[in-house]
């Protein structure tokens, strides 16, 4: 059997293997093994145990469960509640009035939790009543609220950038910075989308009757001042070099037990299920990385990503062709993989040859975390489709639907950063030089 043979063998027992409901780290652990058995005479066990220890223990993977545990803690407080009050006044007077809420509201609680599912959750439990009472339709608060979901994949601190991060032994820390610029551009789309429908079709967006003055808007505020509190102490300490990622995630993970006090909605429960959320979530994770790893010495042992990196080098592909067509594939492979599966099942493969095409890791990280948001928003695997469904009880791709424009939104974000790819390495390469 040829060596193009037993890789189109693998990939095909790996897609049938998760098309069966069989964990994603299981599949990877196997075709890992398979592919040894097939293409290789090392040992498989001494480096399936050195393997799975030594990529279990990393220091920057500590990150992710107090990172994780801190989304479950502010997700179960009454954050929503405040940011909505704290944001009302101030988005009442823009094109779109409230609708602004759910996009700036996604935004701040995405520099909190890291996880853009939290994110909808969290958001969309105060805002659709609130919205839906005051006559705003039905198709812009779903959709303004699917799409700004997504920057919690992207805005730090991200769990799917400390995966790649970890999957690609890139620094956690620059990938963090690097998310700025381009999170802060896809609010300024959403916030432009919504403007524009809202001036192009006036009567779709009700009155707002009530006035706030400046000071009761800057009394509103105060309800901000925890949340932006937190985001400095978090993601101010790890931009100014005064924690690494995984002290400021601990660090955060007490700022949100201080807050869920300071709004009344600490308790042992909330705890308890905080503890356990965040311990599901985590041993998920880490369970697929161990599986990914493997994939990816395994694959290393039988050189079939040199191969297939060789193979494409062949087509002389220039770097635009073949991001144009690893956005396709990832794009597809999102509609039925949750976004962190996607990370650590392609790395092993493609990182080779994005290499060997110049191509940045740094910046191909940022390009991978946006196009991997546009899979959350796509049936019939997008988790934030399902998050808003279970919110609403609308049909998933009613759902998918009223969020297209924002997933256009996205694609056109990662043409902008493929165009100007200074946008993503501009603040790491100034955080370098200083």
């Amino acid at each position: 059997m040829t060596e193009i043979a037993v890789t189109a063998l693998l990939l095909l027992a790996m897609i049938a293997m998760l098309a069966a409901g069989v964990w994603v780290a299981f599949a990877l652990l196997i075709t890992g093994i398979a592919g040894m058995m097939l293409l290789s005479n090392a040992p498989i066990g001494p480096i399936l145990a050195t393997t799975i220890w030594g990529h279990s223990h990393s220091w920057a993977l500590a990150a992710l469960p107090m990172f994780i545990l801190m989304g479950e803690i502010l997700l179960r407080s009454r954050l929503s509640d405040d940011m909505f009050r704290g944001l009302a006044p101030w988005a009442g007077r823009l094109p779109g009035k409230l609708l602004h809420v759910n996009i700036f509201g996604c935004a701040i609680f995405a520099a909190v939790s890291g996880s853009s599912a939290a994110t909808a959750a969290t958001i969309g439990k105060m805002s659709i009543p609130e919205l839906t009472k005051r006559g705003y339709p039905e198709s812009q608060i779903i959709g303004t609220l699917a799409g700004s979901a997504t920057l919690g994949l992207l805005i730090p601190p991200s769990i799917i950038l400390i995966v790649y991060g970890v999957a690609t032994e890139q620094s956690i820390a620059r990938l963090f910075i690097a998310g700025v610029i381009p999170g802060a551009m896809l609010v300024l789309f959403f916030v432009g989308y919504v403007a524009i429908v809202s001036l192009s079709r006036p009567k779709l967006i009700p009155q707002e009757t009530e006035r706030f003055t400046f000071w009761q808007k800057l009394s509103a505020s105060k309800r901000l001042i925890p949340i932006f509190l937190l985001i400095a102490g978090v993601i101010g300490s790890i931009y100014m070099g005064i924690a690494s990622p995984t002290d400021a995630a601990a660090v955060g993970v007490v700022f949100s037990v201080v807050l869920a006090w300071w709004n009344k909605s600490l308790s042992v429960a909330m705890l308890k299920e905080s503890l356990l959320g965040a311990t599901i979530t985590s041993c998920m994770i880490a369970f697929i990385l161990a599986g990914a790893a493997f994939l990816s010495v395994s694959m290393g042992f039988t050189g079939i990503p040199r191969d297939l990196a060789s193979w494409i080098g062949s087509f002389n592909l220039s770097s635009f062709a073949l991001l144009a067509a690893l956005t396709v594939f990832f794009i597809i492979l999102g509609c039925f993989l949750d976004g962190i599966s996607v990370v650590v099942l392609t790395t092993s493969i493609i990182m080779p040859m994005v290499e060997q095409n110049g191509i940045d890791p740094l910046w191909f990280g940022i390009y991978l975390v946006i196009v991997v948001e546009m899979s959350q928003i796509t049936p019939p695997v997008g988790f934030n489709l399902f998050v808003i469904q279970g919110l609403t009880g609308i049909d998933i791709l009613k759902v998918a639907k009223y969020a297209l424009p924002f997933f256009l939104l996205l694609l056109l974000a990662v043409i902008v950063i493929v165009m100007f790819p200074a946008i993503v390495t501009f603040l790491p390469d100034l955080m370098t030089r200083n």
